[in-house]
């Protein structure tokens, strides 16, 4: 979910009630969802040329099949448009409860959840990070002098102090949050009463609001809230959303006594335990699906959208719960993956703290050894994470930053100054591309579709065109490809834009080429132009 300020998350909350138990007359919004396929030159759109590319390039070529392994949460892999694209382990006998290919994970026929146990229980919410380490070494630190802290355990103090810190100061955040959307709810309901009862009608417009001119500040002030909530045009389900998650934040993330991992048995630190079962939808599996969709969704089926690649087929990882993935599980995902076939990786997924960052690290250069191209989400905070570390990450060591690795920014379809999406994280050095990540539209579970906004879907965007070009140029190592992609990017240095994460009335502005390695978007057309003249 996109992290706004919390004042502005109180007042989407009330707004989206008017929108539903009220009749409004607002205009459909009719942008076109599937403009991240489209072109600059033929549709004045800042998509990434894929069908440009399909109808220039392509035609009569044939592409072979490339594994993308999408570590996510769960996965519909019998949704309709995507499910003649999913992976298939056929060194494996369906449920037949043995373990055919020795690979260590039975029945793994499209992948595999690592937040299960062998008796089918699932985790569906997590704490988040802060909380586990916060918990972890509570009762060792908490009234601990500073000063008296051994050399032997500093660096667990440290990580111990920030955890704390990041962990008091964003649950009373949660807690406040709580508060003024009942505050603000109860708001709204008086403003309705007195609007109905002036107006002598149940269905409030906003032609009716805006003639309204009174002399009493109370009806005026009432008058004025709703026009700001018709304004920004909020529905009931943003604010069921927000209300939810708040609730999920308090009783779940940052919840000290919740402990999900015991269904599973585990050490989070032992990486060789065997865990986990086959059943890669989980309790949920909303964002995995519409990851894999912006990828993979079958084109030109007459349902549904068109992926962006025609024969890449999912391998389904399922290691993020409702909350903070673990670190142990990303990197036994990683190496399932660089052992299974995949050739590209897409991590749409990050946090703030990784005490385990080394058993991901060394996942990380097991599949750069494997020729494995990893593409991740920058993340939703507006965060320069050239300074604001974001886990997990491109650099190993302080001298050493994994060469098979892509980070992506999101952008908009106009290059306004708006170009840059506003909750995107951003970083001269860590973030290396920008993709479309703003009103995206993609696969929802049970043969559904939905619209959302994110880092999360600006990465898969990425993964589909390095998916697509690998698809007719196999040949490609995992260095030339991520090369490819990123010196094929449409480049727009000089262009305006927001500085993402800054929500003022009067908001920065910077240059684009401040916010990535390339100052580019990435670039289906130009990319698979670059792999032909390399393979000549």
């Amino acid at each position: 979910m996109k992290k706004v300020p919390l004042i502005l998350i109180c007042a989407l909350s009330t707004l989206n009630i008017f929108a539903q138990q009220q009749t409004i007359d607002s205009t459909e919004n009719s942008i076109n969802h599937n403009w991240y396929n489209k072109s600059l030159s033929i549709d004045s759109i800042y998509g990434v040329e894929v069908e440009k590319a399909y109808d220039q390039l392509l035609k009569g070529k044939t592409p072979t099949t490339v594994i993308v392994a999408v570590i996510d949460g769960g996965i519909d892999i019998n949704h309709e448009d995507l499910k003649n694209n999913i992976w298939i382990n056929k060194n494996e006998i369906p449920n037949n409860g043995i373990d055919d290919d020795n690979n260590g994970y039975i029945d793994d026929i499209h992948g595999w959840n690592f937040l299960g146990n062998s008796k089918g229980e699932n985790i569906m919410y997590e704490n988040l990070e802060v909380t586990r380490i916060y918990r972890k070494f509570k009762d060792k630190f908490e009234n601990v002098d500073s000063k008296s802290i051994s050399d032997e355990d500093q660096e667990h103090y440290d990580l111990y102090k920030k955890a704390k810190s990041i962990y008091t100061k964003n649950k009373k955040e949660a807690q406040t949050s709580q508060k003024q959307i009942k505050a603000l709810e109860n708001n709204y309901k008086e403003a309705i009463v007195k609007l109905e009862w002036y107006l002598d009608t149940n269905v409030i417009t906003s032609a009716a609001l805006n003639k309204i001119k009174s002399d009493d500040k109370v009806l005026m002030k009432h008058v004025n809230f709703l026009k700001y909530m018709h304004h920004n045009k909020f529905t009931t389900e943003d604010l069921k959303e927000i209300k939810d998650y708040t609730s999920i934040e308090i009783n779940y993330h940052y919840n000290l006594d919740f402990k999900p991992r015991e269904i599973i048995g585990d050490d989070p630190e032992d990486i060789i335990m065997p865990y986990g079962n086959n059943n890669v939808y989980g309790p949920e599996a909303d964002h995995g699906t519409f990851v894999a969709g912006i990828i993979a969704a079958e084109r030109n089926n007459n349902i549904g959208i068109n992926g962006i690649a025609t024969d890449a087929k999912i391998m389904a990882l399922k290691v993020v719960p409702d909350g903070d993935e673990r670190d142990k599980d990303v990197a036994k995902a990683i190496r399932y993956a660089a052992d299974n076939g995949a050739r590209i990786i897409n991590m749409s997924f990050g946090k703030e703290l990784s005490p385990q960052k080394h058993l991901v690290d060394e996942a990380v250069l097991y599949a750069e050894k494997k020729g494995i191209l990893i593409i991740h989400a920058a993340g939703n905070e507006g965060n320069n994470i050239d300074k604001i570390k974001q886990y997990p990450t491109k650099n190993i060591r302080e001298d050493y930053q994994a060469s098979n690795w892509i980070t992506v920014g999101a952008s908009s379809m106009y290059k306004d100054l708006d170009f840059a999406a506003d909750f995107s994280n951003y970083g001269k050095d860590m973030v290396d591309i920008f993709a479309p990540g703003v009103n995206i539209k993609s696969l929802a579970p049970e043969n559904t579709y939905n619209s959302e906004d994110g880092t999360s879907f600006s990465a898969p965007v990425v993964s589909g065109v390095a998916a697509l070009v690998l698809s007719y140029y196999p040949e490609l190592t995992y260095l030339e490809l991520k090369n490819i992609i990123l010196n094929s990017a449409a480049k727009y240095p000089k262009t305006k834009v927001y500085k993402p994460g800054d929500y003022s009335k009067k908001r920065k502005k910077t240059k684009f080429e401040k916010l990535s390695v390339t100052s580019g978007l990435v670039n289906a057309y130009n990319a698979l132009k670059m792999a032909d003249q390399m393979s000549k």
